[in-house]
């Protein structure tokens, strides 16, 4: 698609009307629950609380902005579990849950949907074997999702053959799962679900300052291979950003 036709689509898809007396939530359908369900037998792991985050070090906002940049090679130093923990609450962390539905996160989302889920691809975090990893907002844990052969070969082919993921501690992969977004605004979901990935990247990168550690957005990837690595069926859930993390 040239830039011309690409131009008019976005134009006419921004501005087109949707009827939200069709949505789910006007149907008076409950909303679907604020986390993904995970396996009960499922192993997980606590992690350090907002408690333990003053002790990480301290970092001015202005600073913060000031010194924020895209950061591509990273020491081969590990992670600590509690600055992974931090750059998690950091980015999807809950302050408050409002109802079975709806929770104030640490990031803005539109109608307070929150139509992302976070993984870590782990390759060298202090106390965590390397893996896929889930974290779960509500409980402040991560889920063993499973372990993966090759693992820092298999992201680096994730993302097209891009060399740092499987450099970096660990990598952020944000996926969505649009219901969540669709019971409210129903066609225009997809736009401010975007937004939103914004939004927690965004506070990765600030968060990651404030640590001493650096990232990187990456939109560039085999949608279905990076799907596939993280045993998503590609349409009810989908991965829709990512982020390397390690020392700078």
């Amino acid at each position: 698609m040239d830039k011309e036709r690409l131009r008019a689509f976005l134009k006419d898809t921004i501005r087109q009307e949707v009827d939200f007396s069709q949505t789910d939530q006007n149907r008076f359908i409950a909303p679907p629950p604020i986390e993904k369900p995970y396996a009960r037998q499922a192993r997980r792991i606590d992690l350090p609380g907002a408690e333990q985050f003053q002790a990480l070090g301290k970092i001015d906002l202005f600073t913060a902005i000031g010194e924020r940049e895209s950061v591509r090679s990273y020491r081969p130093e590990p992670l600590a579990l509690k600055e992974v923990a931090f750059l998690l609450w950091a980015t999807q962390g809950i302050r408050r849950v409002l109802d079975p539905g709806h929770a104030l996160r640490t990031v803005p989302s539109a109608g307070c949907r929150h139509a992302l889920e976070t993984y870590l691809c782990v390759l060298n975090v202090t106390g965590l074997e390397q893996g896929l990893y889930r974290y779960l907002p509500l409980e402040h844990q991560l889920v063993f999702e499973f372990a993966e052969q090759n693992l820092e070969r298999k992201i680096q082919q994730a993302v097209l053959g891009q060399p740092y993921p499987g450099q970096a501690a660990l990598t952020f992969i944000w996926t969505t799962i649009p219901y969540r977004m669709e019971w409210r605004y129903g066609p225009a979901a997809y736009k401010v679900i975007a937004l939103e990935a914004g939004h927690v990247c965004q506070n990765l990168y600030l968060a990651c300052e404030a640590v001493g550690c650096g990232t990187c957005a990456i939109a560039a990837y085999d949608q279905p291979g990076i799907d596939r690595l993280l045993k998503l069926d590609g349409r009810e859930e989908f991965t829709i950003y990512l982020a390397p993390v390690g020392r700078k």
